[in-house]
């Protein structure tokens, strides 16, 4: 990834609430530029530990850097957050309520509604600007909140669950807000439990399980902790070809699977053609990011998250 600026940095935070760890020592490094995930099911502490980050809260012990600096409330106007608990006045047009939110951040109010406007015209909501909140859906009132959150064009974004209560689509339009946000430089983080969305944006992750970071780097790396699994069928039942097959592999459906040996695909093809297996079909699949999660977090806290996915999926 090379060399790049830190955008964010915590080492080692706790946060402690009536005697209580909702942290128990979370450590990240954000560069500048990336779009970084926080995953871990939820109740794991990843709201606790962005709030320190942005200086809302204080750590019980250990410490945070946002943009260059320890007191992270002297950069919040650089920073664009949307918190877990959304909030808008119901009476307020859409156009008003974005114009508000880039008010409070600092912008004159002329250049707030210009730019409000011009957010709504570009992801194509133009037909909401007059339209009271109160009216809105649950999922086309969070797309303006977040909208509001980039305003006033912040260097760093802060997301905590902005996909929960939106739609498919919508949810593909977050996405790529935050992919075009990302282009231009402006650094993102993202808490989620759905592990799909880090899978699709995501170049670094950190992995939140019972209050600790249990794994922080990139997507990638995550995924190398798996071997890559064979999917295998053959027209030969059985034979010396048999041998090739670790102790572990099993059969599905008339499909073998198993996870590659570590030395590689050509000596396992050469053992299956020597022995007469008669290949029909053999593929070799990469372990995706919840595989990853699955090992490195735990068959409990995975559990947790699954249950979130099908939540998220049934919404």
């Amino acid at each position: 990834m090379g060399e790049r600026p830190i955008a964010a940095e915590a080492r080692d935070l706790v946060k402690e609430f009536d005697g209580k760890r909702a942290v128990d020592g979370v450590s990240l490094t954000v560069p500048e530029g990336s779009i970084t995930g926080i995953l871990g099911p939820n109740g794991a502490g990843k709201t606790t530990c962005l709030r320190m980050m942005l200086g809302i809260i204080d750590p019980s012990s250990g410490s945070r850097t946002l943009l260059g600096h320890d007191r992270p409330i002297e950069v919040a106007h650089q920073v664009g957050y949307l918190p877990e608990e959304r909030g808008l006045y119901p009476a307020m047009p859409s156009v008003e309520a974005l114009a508000f939110m880039g008010a409070l951040r600092g912008l004159p109010l002329k250049e707030s509604r210009r730019r409000a406007m011009a957010l709504l015209k570009a992801g194509g909501y133009e037909d909401w600007a007059k339209r009271p909140i109160r009216t809105l859906s649950k999922g086309m009132a969070q797309t303006v909140q977040l909208l509001g959150t980039i305003i006033h064009e912040p260097r760093l974004i802060v997301l905590d669950e902005p996909f929960a209560g939106l739609d498919a689509l919508n949810q593909q339009k977050l996405e790529q807000l935050i992919r075009d946000q990302a282009a231009t430089g402006v650094t993102v983080i993202f808490s989620t439990h759905v592990i799909a969305h880090a899978e699709r944006l995501c170049e670094r992750i950190v992995i939140i399980a019972e209050a600790k970071s249990v794994f922080e780097g990139e997507v990638d790396e995550a995924r190398g902790r798996l071997r890559p699994i064979v999917h295998l069928r053959t027209r030969a039942e059985d034979g010396p070809w048999r041998a090739a097959l670790p102790p572990s592999a099993s059969k599905v459906g008339g499909e073998w699977r198993f996870e590659l040996p570590a030395s590689g695909p050509e000596p396992l093809l050469k053992a299956l053609i020597d022995g007469g297996a008669g290949i029909e079909t053999l593929s070799i699949e990469r372990p995706g990011l919840h595989d990853a999660f699955i090992a490195i977090a735990g068959e409990a806290t995975a559990r947790e998250m699954g249950h979130g996915v099908a939540q998220e999926e049934a919404a």
